[in-house]
């Protein structure tokens, strides 16, 4: 297949270009450099330098003798988006710079991805509306008028959801009111700015879903941890960006190099808040579960995409643990919450779809956790404390 990635540059993106082509599909990816532009204006560091996405297509060819497709492109120019299913297309990085053609899916990662940024200020708060929203609706548009049978597979987050007081269902809910039943999407409570454009992208869909009969799967993921795939493992220069700050880091492993740096662990409050999370190799999987049983036409598809469930606690207490094993004094700090969050919660979400599909979870054990010590420590001259927190309050 022909596999379109929209956001191709990012923690995701690039792990999901890597494996898509290593199985012989041809990728073409598609980034603005949002993300890294973002780090630069607020000088948070990454764990390691990251080559640009043209020499890391250039690096996977190389060593593979694959061919990864690079346009540098804004997606929120709904040109730009439609130019990729018209052939009007300036690739930055190709072997061959033909128009490889109509694609036959799209994987749609193109969003500023943080809860924190999305909440800094009002300009940050309006770059992430108008970046999410934009890109969903000009994919939306190219969609109905250029490609119509194209599936979608659009990454979500389970975020949208919130944490109500009753069970998690995957995307869909069965109602009973008067004497008469109907479905209709889970209710949304984002907690923040960030989630509240997802879930608009989810309605976005569901929208083109319904009035256009187009194909969409939304995957509702929880936080992702972890660096290498079997895609890169080994392989330094090809593995994706990794944020350990406050604003782009994962919880996992934001407190892994905090654990590495003796940096005290940054627990918000007591540490109840409970979500579920994934491995990175798991992101890979699922997605590609999708691409292989894709939705129908007027058919939105979703599944939740997580393997396990854990409080920060939890999560804390392992990395003292695993840390500690490993020689490294790692100490646990108890912070005021900076976000209008609940920390004790019911939470209990359905997970079973991808499962169904074949996916083969990988748990986060000690073992896999002292792998990413492992590899992390390699680094640890590179660890910035002064960037590890900043207190963003919402």
């Amino acid at each position: 297949m022909h596999i379109l990635i929209l956001g191709g540059d990012g923690y995701l993106g690039w792990p999901t270009a890597m494996h898509f082509s290593a199985r012989g599909h041809e990728v073409t990816v598609v980034d603005n450099y949002l993300r890294r532009h973002a780090c630069t204006d607020l000088d948070v560091g990454m764990l390691y330098p990251v080559p640009t996405l043209p020499e890391r297509a250039k690096r996977w060819h190389q060593r593979t003798g694959k061919e990864i497709k690079v346009v540098l492109a804004d997606l929120a120019d709904p040109e730009a988006m439609r130019g990729l299913f018209e052939g009007r297309v300036q690739y930055d990085w190709a072997i061959d710079s033909g128009f490889t053609g109509e694609p036959d899916v799209v994987v749609h990662y193109a969003e500023q991805p943080s809860a924190p940024y999305s909440l800094m200020n009002y300009k940050r708060a309006n770059l992430t509306v108008s970046n999410n929203l934009l890109v969903t609706n000009n994919l939306m548009f190219a969609l109905r008028d250029l490609a119509p049978n194209t599936p979608v597979v659009k990454l979500g987050t389970m975020g949208e959801y919130g944490t109500p007081n009753i069970d998690i269902e995957e995307g869909w809910l069965e109602v009973e009111y008067k004497g008469r039943k109907d479905t209709f999407l889970y209710p949304r409570q984002a907690s923040s700015l960030y989630h509240t454009t997802k879930i608009m992208d989810t309605d976005l869909m569901w929208f083109g879903a319904r009035m256009w009969d187009l194909r969409v799967t939304d995957l509702m993921q929880g936080p992702v941890y972890g660096i290498e795939t079997d895609e890169n493992e080994g392989q330094e220069d090809l593995y994706p960006i990794f944020n350990y700050d406050e604003i782009f880091g994962t919880v996992i492993n934001r407190f892994i190099v905090q654990a590495i740096a003796g940096y005290p662990l940054t627990i918000y409050g007591a540490g109840g808040q409970t979500r579920g999370y994934l491995n990175i190799r798991d992101t890979l999987q699922c997605v590609a579960k999708a691409v292989e049983h894709p939705a129908g036409p007027g058919e939105l598809r979703i599944f939740n995409q997580i393997m396990e469930t854990f409080s920060v606690r939890e999560l804390a207490e392992q990395t003292q643990r695993v840390g500690q094993a490993l020689g490294y004094p790692v100490e646990l700090q108890n912070l005021e919450n900076p976000r209008k969050e609940a920390e004790e919660h019911y939470y209990n979400p359905t997970y079973q779809g991808l499962l169904d599909l074949g996916v083969k979870p990988h748990y986060l054990t000690d073992e896999v956790m002292e792998g990413m010590f492992r590899i992390a420590a390699r680094y640890q001259e590179n660890i910035r404390n002064d960037v590890i927190f900043r207190g963003v309050r919402w």
